[in-house]
């Protein structure tokens, strides 16, 4: 019997493919199936039937932790975007008063001057906002040499490429934890019954913006 997967003979797509994440919340439903099923455990006893109303009781306790989870993951996104606002304004003060900044990347700036407060509907475009002012002031600082001499500027440059990387692996765990609930919500019959009873939908895990993505396509020498 032939492989159904061939990686010698294709077929391929030699063009590849971009792929992007779906912005898109699926409820959990259940049929009538379901219904039929615990109705069948009550039928053959009561011990059947309590057994499986304690299995629901922690399913519920289980969901109720897992949320939990999820927003202590992202609280750990927003601490460490929060500590790149703070590194941000102190790299902007010192490059001021060495050079003339981009306009835009003041522009870029001026919006967390009175502070960053990410939540969940804006925590993506806080990051990019911050992507895009630390890669034109990283621009400068590779331009002028009297920049990179700066022993302060240096170290807090060092200390943003630091905070980028722990934010990279807190969206890591973050999307590793929603994975997790997407993923259970479904678990027949247990956690998918509860999930529907409770009205559970998918969460939709991090995804980078268009700019973040096209730059990543630019040429970088």
């Amino acid at each position: 019997m032939a492989n159904e997967l061939d990686e010698m003979t294709g077929p391929v797509n030699a063009q590849g493919r971009a792929i992007n994440v779906i912005e898109k919340q699926i409820p959990v439903k259940v049929g009538a199936g379901s219904v039929i099923f615990e109705i069948f455990l009550w039928i053959c006893g009561i011990i059947p039937g309590l057994i499986f109303l304690f299995m629901k009781v922690n399913a519920r306790k289980y969901f109720n932790q897992l949320q939990q989870r999820i927003q202590h993951n992202a609280s750990q996104i927003d601490n460490y975007l929060e500590q790149r606002v703070q590194v941000l304004q102190n790299v902007v003060g010192i490059v001021e008063k060495s050079i003339d900044l981009d306009k835009d990347v003041m522009k870029s700036v001026a919006q967390f001057r009175g502070g960053v407060q990410a939540n969940e509907n804006n925590r993506n475009e806080v990051a990019g906002a911050l992507d895009t002012a630390m890669s034109g002031i990283r621009v400068a600082f590779e331009a002028y040499p009297d920049l990179k001499a700066h022993r302060t500027l240096a170290d807090a440059m060092q200390q943003n490429n630091y905070l980028q990387r722990e934010i990279t692996a807190a969206r890591e765990v973050y999307n590793d934890t929603v994975l997790k609930w997407n993923s259970d919500i479904f678990a027949w019959p247990t956690k998918m019954i509860v999930a529907a009873k409770q009205g559970y939908t998918t969460r939709i895990p991090f995804t980078a913006s268009q700019e973040t993505k096209e730059q990543a396509r630019a040429k970088f020498f």
